[in-house]
């Protein structure tokens, strides 16, 4: 865990090539997410060396250094004023000469996903008792890194493609909305527990009012990220999305039938301000100077705005109201089929990147209904990780330095952070990673069964999973809500490890392949496995 956030600031900015390198600074739930001038400044083994660093993440606009919810904001408020003050620290705050804190020795290196890397914060020490027994397990901590990074490597070269490519543009609008959502969805939470009890009465008016303000306008922010991500003028961009969510559209006919405010949602803003981005691109490329200044930004408006009344409005309501609807139908009607697929597909999803097409479906959901029912299903793939990662641990007991990353990585895994967990032990392993989406798998069948007895999981907002997401739930009333949802955590933990724990491994795994107390290779006649005979 880190301490001093401006300690760990100042040994990661001459890691990322000092100040003149970095263009850009920005931070999500878990990531400090920095612009580089030049990728090859930076020394990720000795990044991921740093105490407290989980991994990296290198995600092509941007490179991510993963320290974990709560942390990640410290670091980054240091790491700005550091940039601000040129780079300068005490000392004692800065890394040594090579890039690296201390012995600089790295403690196992991992791909994460999203194409992250991932580190455990300590290197293990050599104790006595490991001393005595020479471990020479293939599967130790850096062979799993080795493989975690050929992974990675091979994962990178396929994430090189336009439909990659556009669900990482979607994630880099939505993701900086995150913390706003969590932090209305928990107001939310606690407005309607007041309300349920009838305590406050007078307060919790407000307490509404502050959950549901940002929700009433998001589509204003979404617009000013996507033309920002796109290229254009931010506040174009919000302008020409803030029609969606004006009052004044009800006057408005489109396709025989009267607009209503928020018609579309942040599907329509989404595509509003894309349409902005091209309509002002076009503009500034044929204009001189002198006309541009007044003509774009009004064209940019005037076009892109009817056409966001009279066609996208329209067309995108239709879309989110077919997503809330089917995402209803198929939690209440084949709820534990639908829960046992999704909860057992999500890790490969983010193996892949292609989770991130679910942010604006999420989003959807919440600024229709109030809560996604998608993502506490999706979080039980969390939970089938974490099973898998303590069976792994048990198992392997004869290999500290694995079991050093997984103590490390395991407190994330349970919050639900889980690219440690993934790239770490269980993707470079390979069977544990198959045994997790069981467990995943049979999380997400437990909160889609009751979902087809009546009793409705969701959460208000998008971002933490695991045990982060207790305060963010919402459905029945929070009591049952909550116990389904640990329920479901619970059945995802013990299927996980049971499916690891039997057979998520080889027979003989966790076995010393020497003698502890002769210091010699186990006799043929012992019991345990042999080795194979060459050939």
């Amino acid at each position: 865990m880190i301490k001093d956030p401006h300690a760990t600031a100042a040994a990661l900015l001459p890691l990322v090539g000092g100040p003149a390198n970095v263009t850009s600074v920005a931070h999500c739930m878990t990531r400090l997410r920095l612009g580089l001038a030049d990728r090859s400044r930076v020394d990720d083994e000795a990044l991921r060396a740093v105490p407290g660093v989980l991994g990296v993440v290198e995600d092509g606009a941007s490179y991510q250094v993963v320290l974990g919810p709560g942390v990640v904001g410290r670091v980054t408020a240091a790491f700005e004023t550091l940039l601000a003050a040129g780079g300068t620290g005490t000392s004692d705050d800065r890394a040594d000469g090579d890039g690296r804190n201390g012995d600089g020795e790295d403690g196992g290196k991992t791909a994460g996903a999203d194409d992250a890397s991932v580190a455990p914060a300590v290197t293990p020490a050599v104790t006595p008792a490991a001393d005595t027994a020479v471990d020479t397990t293939a599967d130790t901590a850096d062979a799993l890194a080795r493989r975690g990074a050929e992974l990675k490597a091979r994962q990178k070269a396929r994430n090189a493609t336009p439909l990659k490519t556009a669900l990482r543009r979607v994630a880099d609008i939505f993701v900086p909305l995150i913390p706003a959502l969590i932090g209305c969805g928990i107001v939310a939470g606690i407005a309607g527990l007041l309300t349920n009890l009838r305590w406050l009465p007078g307060l919790t008016p407000a307490l509404t009012a502050l959950s549901s303000a940002f929700m009433a306008l998001i589509a204003v922010f979404v617009g000013h990220n996507t033309a920002k991500e796109f290229g254009g003028t931010p506040v174009l961009g919000g302008a020409v999305a803030a029609v969606v969510v004006y009052p004044g559209v009800a006057k408005v006919t489109a396709f025989g039938t009267a607009l209503a405010p928020g018609q579309g949602g942040v599907l329509g803003a989404l595509a509003a301000a894309v349409l902005g981005t091209y309509v002002e691109k076009w503009c500034r490329a044929r204009l001189p100077g002198t006309l541009d200044v007044l003509l774009t930004p009004t064209l940019t408006v005037l076009v892109s705005g009817l056409l966001t009344l009279y066609v996208l409005m329209y067309a995108a309501g239709e879309v989110a109201t077919a997503i809330g609807t089917a995402a209803d139908w198929l939690l209440t009607t084949t709820g534990a089929l639908a829960g046992l697929i999704l909860g057992g597909l999500f890790l490969p999803l983010v193996m892949l990147g292609l989770h991130q097409a679910l942010i604006p479906i999420h989003t959807t959901l919440i600024e229709q209904q109030g809560h996604t029912v998608l993502l506490p299903v999706l979080a039980m793939a969390g939970a089938g990780q974490v099973g898998a990662a303590a069976a792994v641990y048990v198992r392997l007991r004869h290999d500290t330095s694995l079991r050093t990353t997984i103590r490390s990585a395991l407190p994330a895994g349970l919050l639900g952070v889980g690219e440690p967990l993934i790239y770490g032990v269980s993707l470079p392993l390979g069977r544990p990673f198959l045994t997790a989406c069981v467990g995943g798998a049979a999380g997400g069948a437990f909160v889609g069964l009751f979902a087809m007895l009546g009793t409705e999981v969701g959460a208000t907002a998008i971002g933490p999973s695991g045990w982060a997401l207790f305060p963010l739930l919402a459905g029945g009333g929070w009591a049952v809500t909550a116990g389904v949802y640990g329920g479901g955590l619970l059945t995802g933990y013990a299927v996980g490890f049971l499916a690891t724990y039997f057979f998520g491994l080889p027979d003989g795994a966790g076995r010393p392949v020497c003698d502890p107390e002769k210091h010699e290779p186990r006799p043929a006649d012992r019991p345990g496995p042999r080795p194979a005979s060459p050939r």
